[in-house]
């Protein structure tokens, strides 16, 4: 594939994984009065459209990282309320060794946190909630996008146990 079918097709995932998110939290939103689309997102769409190969961007740390980190920032934006440099540093901190110590390391994960610390009024409403929408909820449409775009035609494959059992049965 040449550089220039890479970077289109990373354009093009990282453009129909945020429509996706956007257009989720449009009719989610005027619906319920639910918050879907968070700027975390925006980092995760880099690592899963751009950077598919990197153990960062693989599944297991897509869903792992933005769920985790959601709760730890509700924790810590809930016990420091008044104090959101220490929440918010709280947040990121023990996040980050969360994700490290269950293999889910997930760079936007970080931001995930701190948005549930540092957010609007409408984020803290949603409390422990906000792991699930919209944190996880997100990370699932984008890792839909990413399982369509980056596997058609077949010669891109993503995640990379895909990529693994797709070698293995074929052979050397």
């Amino acid at each position: 594939m040449t550089r220039a079918a890479v970077i289109l097709r990373s354009w093009i995932g990282a453009f129909l994984g945020i429509a996706s998110v956007g257009l989720a939290h449009r009719f989610l939103e005027s619906a319920t009065d639910q918050v879907l689309i968070i700027g975390s997102f925006g980092a995760s769409a880099v690592l899963l459209y751009g950077a598919c190969d990197s153990p960062l961007a693989q599944p297991r740390n897509l869903l792992g990282g933005h769920f985790l980190s959601g709760l730890v920032g509700v924790f810590c934006q809930q016990l420091f309320p008044d104090q959101p440099w220490l929440a918010g540093a709280l947040a990121v901190a023990t996040a980050t060794s969360l994700m490290q110590i269950t293999h889910t390391l997930h760079p936007p994960g970080g931001a995930t946190a701190l948005i549930a610390v540092i957010g609007s009024p409408q984020i803290h409403r949603l409390g422990y909630g906000y792991a699930l929408v919209p944190a996880e909820l997100g990370a699932v449409i984008l890792l839909l996008i990413a399982l369509l775009v980056m596997n058609f035609p077949n010669r891109r494959h993503y995640p990379l146990s895909l990529r693994n059992r797709r070698a293995s049965v074929q052979g050397p």
